[in-house]
């Protein structure tokens, strides 16, 4: 009897307020699968690649570095499946003040030989000086007509202040603009696009690392060129695991962020 009671009370302050709840979650279970389906239905299992690739993007590519070891140029080059072929390549030139990329070289010379549309980017570390970085890139890099423009990868904060990096990262960039006269593209995470390129270097093309949706509804579509899905396929004349890479704007626009 005392449940009852208890439940009739509940009901004659909360009625309307449960009822429009159990609306609410009803809509959501009508609507959400075909939400899922209208963003899951363009993906497609491809074997030889052996990951999930977005097909309504019709320009596909990966990004490499020295762990990828030696790289067959002429076999990624060749390498088609289910009609889909890679046309670009981004390959890991420098990273903070000093280093470079034991296979940039080899990497950048027999890339562009393959025909595959190349780029070159630098791994920032926050702690170290940004104006140095910038040099380090420059005096490595050359970039010739038809090439991506320079690529600051922003992965770690390494314990620095928010101001502090992002001042650095707008340095980095704007001493790299003024030598290839080309706005260079940011790539990054979800979050760390949130926090700190987000409201602070709107400007700037972007490039971003997001694995676990299946569109893009998060990101500035004004700015955002490419989106890297997947760090597990497989290509020929590779070994190991390879990112892959689309571009997301329509494929005339690719000019917009090339020298």
């Amino acid at each position: 009897m005392k449940s009852r009671v208890l439940f009739n009370i509940i009901i004659s302050r909360y009625g309307l307020w449960i009822a429009g709840l159990l609306c609410l979650i009803g809509v959501w279970l009508v609507f959400r699968p075909a939400r899922i389906i209208e963003e899951d239905k363009d993906w497609r299992y491809v074997k030889s690649f052996g990951i999930r690739l977005p097909m309504r993007y019709g320009v596909h590519g990966i990004d490499v570095s020295r762990h990828n070891s030696q790289i067959n140029w002429k076999r990624v080059r060749q390498m088609e499946a289910e009609g889909v072929r890679l046309q670009f390549v981004f390959i890991k030139a420098t990273e903070g003040a000093t280093l470079t990329d034991r296979h940039f070289v080899k990497n950048w010379r027999e890339a562009g030989k393959s025909g595959l549309r190349r780029g070159a980017y630098h791994f920032y570390h926050p702690t170290r000086d940004p104006q140095k970085q910038a040099n380090n890139f420059i005096k490595r890099v050359d970039l010739e007509a038809g090439d991506f423009a320079p690529v600051l990868d922003f992965e770690v904060i390494n314990g620095q202040p928010k101001d502090k990096v992002i001042d650095g990262l707008r340095l980095w960039l704007e001493l790299v603009e003024d030598h290839y006269n080309v706005r260079p593209i940011i790539y990054t995470n979800g979050n760390l696009y949130r926090n700190y390129i987000k409201g602070n270097l709107d400007d700037y093309p972007l490039w971003i690392a997001d694995y676990s949706n299946t569109h893009l509804r998060d990101y500035n579509p004004d700015k955002l060129y490419l989106w890297q899905h997947n760090q597990s396929g497989w290509v020929q004349g590779i070994r190991g695991r390879v990112d892959f890479n689309v571009f997301v704007m329509e494929p005339e626009r690719m000019n917009e962020i090339c020298l």
